[in-house]
């Protein structure tokens, strides 16, 4: 038996349920319908990130992640007073160790101030004020970073969707998507689904939704793991915010990090290295198929001929402690290998174009019925029901809602 909605939403992590909240708020009478390929929500990225309530300090002036950020921050703070969620506006300290990343750190002042971010400019004993373990040049402290359990606020989001007379379903992997004179009919593991109108929001498997519908034409989807460490107990006076390098331009990570965590523990990294699968969260899965894809791609190819010395140290990091232990006393000297230990893993989804660069910007596509979020990198889950608000609206305007 074929079940029916007017729409539905593939992907049950925070920017799914986002998109699907906001679309029954502008629509209350929708039948609607969220699939989710796993046996529960918030699985992947939305459950295994950092829970960093991201700033737009690093992104381009203009841009959707730099407008969307700051949106979406404001949207999840009154939804987390409204729902009880706890968090902490703990504030974020950007620290340039070495003279060639004072240019660097300036460019990151410009751009954050340029997209309305309040911040102090501190030099060494400033810095100490804020962070007493840390050592640098100069430094950017952002008070209104913060820190949150994402997954709980996924839940959250869940609950409301349910309250609403949303249904919800896991276990309900997409496999193929067929127009119909009416709409669409979706194969899934747990039974097809016909609908008037799709919404993918999938996250590692953007493309390959996107290509059941022919939306998925010049980009990839690669998955770059991030490799976490965890500090012990009485190490945790190393970091009583959030402290970040100056992130390299020339690479589209923010580098090893230090984060308080709102359940009180602080976690290093993360590291970015190529994962050997879209969900290989430890250093052994390897998806042979995936892994040929990617090496065979003329994008990837090129765009690893540009980065391999970057993409080298952070191969060889992901299998050193001491390694990882380098980075992090670059600004706190005084952390030591027997402070650390290693912790969770998490995997970016990325977008690549054929050209070998990487979709740095939020994309959607769409046509008919249909519209896909293709690339949701970091900041998506401050930004989430910013981009839920944009793919409503877009949905409501193509789908005549």
């Amino acid at each position: 038996m074929t079940e029916r909605a007017d729409l539905v939403v593939v992907g049950g992590g925070i920017v799914g349920l986002a998109t699907a909240y906001r679309l029954l708020e502008a629509r209350p009478d929708l039948r609607l319908l969220v699939l989710e390929k796993e046996g529960r929500l918030a699985a992947h990225q939305t459950g295994r990130n950092s829970g960093v309530i991201h700033s737009p300090n690093t992104y381009r002036p203009g841009s959707a992640k730099a407008r969307l950020c700051a949106e979406g921050m404001r949207d999840a703070l009154a939804f987390a007073d409204d729902h009880a969620i706890p968090y902490d506006l703990c504030g974020e300290l950007i620290v340039a160790t070495e003279q060639v990343e004072i240019p660097r750190l300036a460019a990151v002042a410009a751009r954050a101030r340029a997209n309305g971010v309040a911040l102090r400019e501190l030099g060494p004993e400033e810095m100490g004020e804020v962070e007493p373990e840390v050592r640098g040049l100069r430094g950017l402290h952002v008070p209104a970073t913060g820190i949150i359990d994402w997954g709980r606020f996924a839940l959250a989001l869940a609950d409301d969707l349910r309250a609403r007379g949303a249904q919800i379903r896991t276990g309900a992997e997409v496999t193929s998507i067929t127009p119909t004179p009416d709409g669409l009919v979706l194969e899934t593991t747990a039974g097809a689904v016909a609908a008037r109108d799709l919404v993918t929001c999938a996250g590692l498997h953007a493309d390959r939704l996107a290509a059941m519908t022919g939306h998925a034409a010049g980009i990839r989807i690669v998955p770059f793991r991030g490799d976490y460490a965890v500090l012990r107990p009485e190490a945790r006076r190393f970091c009583r915010t959030l402290i970040y390098p100056v992130a390299d331009p020339r690479f589209p990570f923010l580098g090893v990090h230090l984060a308080r965590r709102i359940d009180g523990e602080v976690w290093a990294g993360p590291n970015a290295v190529l994962a050997y699968a879209r969900e290989g969260y430890r250093r052994r899965d390897v998806d042979v198929r995936e892994m040929a894809g990617i090496l065979g791609d003329r994008g990837f190819l090129r765009l690893a001929g540009k980065h391999w010395r970057t993409g080298t140290t952070e191969m060889i990091r992901d299998h050193s402690l001491r390694r990882f232990l380098a980075a992090l006393r670059r600004y706190t000297p005084g952390l030591a290998l027997a402070d650390l230990s290693w912790g969770p893993s998490g995997i970016r989804a990325q977008a690549l174009r054929r050209n070998g660069t990487l979709v740095e910007d939020f994309a959607i596509r769409g046509g008919a019925h249909v519209v896909h979020v293709v690339n949701a990198p970091s900041p998506a889950a401050t930004a989430s029901l910013a981009i839920g608000r944009e793919v409503a609206g877009m949905a409501v305007e193509r789908f005549a809602l």
